[in-house]
């Protein structure tokens, strides 16, 4: 019983790290299911959805295999992680990029809108703010929050070890 209790205690740190996978898992699909009807209009709705649809099977499959005590699951959790924030990234940069591209000529191909905004500079300047300041909030929140999932995750691995190291079959 003393085996079995010292056991069930260091398998606790594992069994969250999968609770965690869990949720991240969850989210990651939900979204992926939300932007599943923009999938078919834009070719970079279709990326991010499957990116995010690969991203949450990974969290299920990396859960998966933490319960089962797999110590490379929690080095396949934390490059998914990784993962996810380069797409995020590319993301970012892209709609940053075709937003501030494609207002820039909307604006020049249509010179009536100076009367309707009136100084097309300074609304011009304060939409390229907005897009920015969106953009790169998405990305810094992204930076630390699935930077400090990865690395959660990176140091699951020797609690892992641990267990199978310490706990007798």
């Amino acid at each position: 019983r003393h085996e079995l209790m010292l056991a069930r205690d260091r398998a606790k740190v594992v069994r969250k790290a999968a609770s965690v996978a869990a949720f991240n898992g969850w989210v990651t699909a939900v979204i992926a299911a939300l932007s599943v009807p923009f999938a078919p209009f834009s070719f970079v709705g279709f990326l991010v959805t499957c990116g995010l649809a690969l991203v949450a099977y990974n969290e299920f499959r990396g859960r998966k295999r933490l319960l089962a005590f797999d110590p490379s699951a929690a080095t396949l959790l934390g490059w998914n992680q990784l993962g996810f924030l380069a797409m995020i990234s590319a993301y970012c940069a892209w709609m940053t990029f075709t937003n501030l591209n494609s207002f820039s000529s909307q604006l020049e191909a249509n010179p009536e809108l100076e009367q309707a905004l009136g100084s097309l500079s300074e609304f011009e300047g304060l939409y390229r703010l907005v897009v920015v300041g969106l953009y790169g909030t998405v990305f810094v929140l992204s930076v630390i929050f699935q930077g400090l999932n990865a690395l959660y995750y990176f140091t699951r691995h020797k609690y892992v070890e641990a267990y199978l190291q310490q706990t007798p079959t």
